[in-house]
Formats: C-alpha cells, structure tokens, sequence
C-alpha cells in the first residue's frame, strides 16, 4: 500500500484548481518586471522548444531568444529560465511530468507547445484532453500562458489552417482561457505568401528535414511568441480557468510513479541510474529520470564483457484510472517488451531511436479503460537474442483519470 498513498499524493498535487498564488495577469508580469523583481519563465514542449538543428540552442533558439528580449526590455528584472523541452513528446507525458519540469519552479509565465508534437492535422480525445489539462493547471497556478503555434515546412506552404484540427481546437482552448498565442504558423505562412520567406534558408533542402528549422526559422518562431507577449500585456489579459472543461478531464487526475518505489521488484529488476549520454542534450535523461529500473539478459563484467544475467520475471501491478503510459530511456541495446492489461497482451518496442542513441522512451499502452474499476498490469521484457545484450530501461508507470489515478503492488 505503500506506493498506492505515493501515487494518491502525486495526483492529488495536479488538482489544485482554484487555490491561486498570484493573479494569472501579464499587465501584473510586466509590472513586477519593471519592479525589478526575481521571475521565472517556463519553456514547456518538444523539439522546436528546445531549438533542434539550430546552430546554437543555447543562443539562437526560440526561447533563448525571447529570454534576451525579456533581459532587455526589463533590465533592473532578475530571470530565470526554465528550459523543459524533449524532443518527440507531446501533451499526454507532458501532464506527467508538468509538476516535476515545470510549476516545482514556481513559473511566473510559461510558454507551452506541443501543437505539432501532437499531430496539427489530427486530433484524438486524449490528446486533447491532455494539452487542455495543462493549460488548466498551469493557469491555476496562478501563471499565465502563451500557447504557442511552431511552423514545419510544410504548414507554411500549406498557406491555410483550415485544415489543421489541432491548430483549430487549441486556438479554441486559448479563448476560453483567455492565453496569450505566439501563431508563428501563421506568421510564417503569410511572409511566405508576399514573398518575404525563402523556405530553403529556414529549411534548407540538404538538411532532409522538414520540420526544424535553421536559425531563421527559430527567429521567426520568436517574433510570433514576442508579439503574442507584447499583445497580452497591453491588451492587459488575464488568464481564467473555466468552471467546466472544453475536453474530457481524463488527465486531470494522474500519477506518476517511480518504478524503484514498488518495492520488492522482481527477479531480474534492478534499479540504477539515468544515463548520462544522449544523441541530443534535451535527450539526456539524467535531466528527466530521477532514476531507471532496468530489466536485462546480461551482466556486465567490464566494458567489453558479459555474462548472461536471470530471467527477468513481470513486473506485475493493480491500478485504477483510464490510460496508462511508460515512461524510460531508449537505448541502442532496448528490446520488445509486452504490457499485459486485464489478460489482454499487447507488445511494444523500446528502442524507439534505433542505433542513433541514447534519448527518451515514451509509450502510450492503453487508452479508454474503465476509469472505477481496478486494472491488473503485467510488463514483461522480450528478449529474442541470447547472445545479444538486450534490456529494458523504465523510470515510471503514469496512469490517468477522469476520477482517479492510483497504482500498488
């Protein structure tokens, strides 16, 4: 029972609607700003947060450059920003990890992605329900948001955003919660339609990649989040959480719940730590994972050597809520894996990032659950090469509901 009170806690923590800290109001940013006061500012997304293929992340990506526009048009203001981007994930991990990556910072304005992480064409009931649920708890808070609207290649040419369902339905969610929106797609689109964007400088065609841009790209994505701040404050907008949600609130209970914490573990588990590499710094885990529990068919015995290591047996569970999701490293050496939910199997590949290395491993297992009803969850690894070294790296089960979200043993 010991991990059923720990997940109870973490959800609990996402249910704060109503208690706020401050008033969700840019004109009160802007003000403290201007006072000289200490403020922190929240990136939250995917790659395009995080300024993949830019040639500086640090320096030329969207939110560093609207960092030093924040530093300049506040200079007696102390900031801190908060980078809290992954590449290749979107709203749904994004409800569990917002507490840990996000408000444990107590943000004073954060900028919120995921649109196009999420599929911009298409939209699902839980996708939706998760992008709305962060925008709720964030503005609960007491802290503004600024929905931004980030442009692949494609969009721009495109020309329209008829037919962008997501675009459409988070543009409905900024309405009803009266957010500031950074929309660099349609920026970007008309620039391109006067003729004022060469399409082969922000995406250049050696690149084979349409959707992050080169420097100019990320520019672009600035000046939309830059405009939407400006706009918010002089239009004096506050934030408001509405009384009833526009999507289902099957993410508005949740927990998060570490592996090494549903003790014993079984034969074949052990817990050990994050990596420390990656392919890409907002891929290294260590700055994700608290810790991994890992299931493997080997045992090291120096850097070159191995030995083969007991079977791992499933790592078997009881929860309740609607989805479920597994959150870890993918490794080079990840295998299959199978997710057994109320004797219905269903089998899964780990290594999501082929042989390109280490980063993050994310997958949705279940969907639609009967939210009141207690679920049995078995994950067992699948090892279908003795001779070479596979394994299975986790950090924690999510589960989510419209009522509850707990685990146990």
């Amino acid at each position: 029972m010991k991990a059923s009170k720990l997940a109870c806690a973490v959800f609990a923590s996402g249910l704060a609607i109503g208690t706020f800290a401050a008033t969700p109001s840019f004109e009160d940013f802007d003000q403290r700003a201007r006072n000289g006061e200490n403020l922190t500012v929240a990136f939250f997304g995917g790659s395009l947060t995080w300024g993949a293929r830019a040639s500086d992340p640090q320096k030329t990506s969207y939110r560093a450059i609207i960092g030093r526009k924040l530093v300049e048009a506040y200079p007696k203001a102390h900031f801190k920003f908060i980078d809290a981007a992954i590449g290749g994930t979107g709203s749904q991990l994004g409800v569990f990890r917002l507490q840990r990556d996000v408000l444990a910072y107590k943000p004073d304005l954060v900028f919120l992605d995921f649109t196009l992480n999420d599929d911009a064409y298409k939209t699902t009931p839980d996708t939706l329900a998760a992008y709305e649920s962060l925008v709720r708890r964030i503005i609960a808070e007491g802290c503004p948001v600024i929905q931004m609207f980030l442009a692949a290649r494609s969009f721009v040419t495109d020309g329209t955003t008829e037919k962008m369902k997501r675009y459409q339905a988070n543009m409905v969610v900024a309405k009803a919660y009266n957010t500031g929106t950074g929309d660099a797609i349609s920026l970007m689109q008309e620039k391109y339609k006067n003729g004022q964007l060469d399409l082969d400088k922000v995406w250049p065609p050696e690149s084979f990649d349409t959707c992050h841009p080169y420097d100019p790209g990320y520019a672009l994505y600035a000046e939309a989040g830059w405009d939407a701040y400006q706009k918010a404050v002089a239009d004096k907008l506050i934030c408001r959480v509405p009384e009833k949600m526009l999507n289902s609130d099957a993410y508005m209970h949740w927990a998060r719940v570490r592996i090494s914490s549903l003790t014993p573990l079984p034969q074949g588990w052990k817990t050990t730590f994050a990596s420390r590499d990656a392919c890409a710094f907002d891929f290294m885990m260590s700055r994700w994972l608290e810790d991994v529990t890992a299931a493997a068919n080997f045992t090291a015995l120096d850097r070159e050597k191995t030995k083969p290591a007991p079977a791992a047996l499933p790592l078997k569970l009881k929860f309740t809520g609607s989805s479920v999701l597994l959150f870890g490293e993918s490794t080079p050496r990840s295998c299959k894996f199978r997710v057994t939910i109320d004797d219905k199997d269903k089998d899964f590949n780990a290594c999501q990032l082929g042989q390109s290395g280490i980063g993050r491993m994310l997958q949705v297992v279940a969907e639609g659950l009967d939210p009141v009803k207690e679920h049995t969850m078995e994950i067992t690894p699948l090892f279908d090469s003795p001779d070479k070294p596979q394994e299975l790296r986790l950090e924690s089960i999510c589960i989510a509901g419209p009522e509850t979200a707990t685990i146990s043993k």
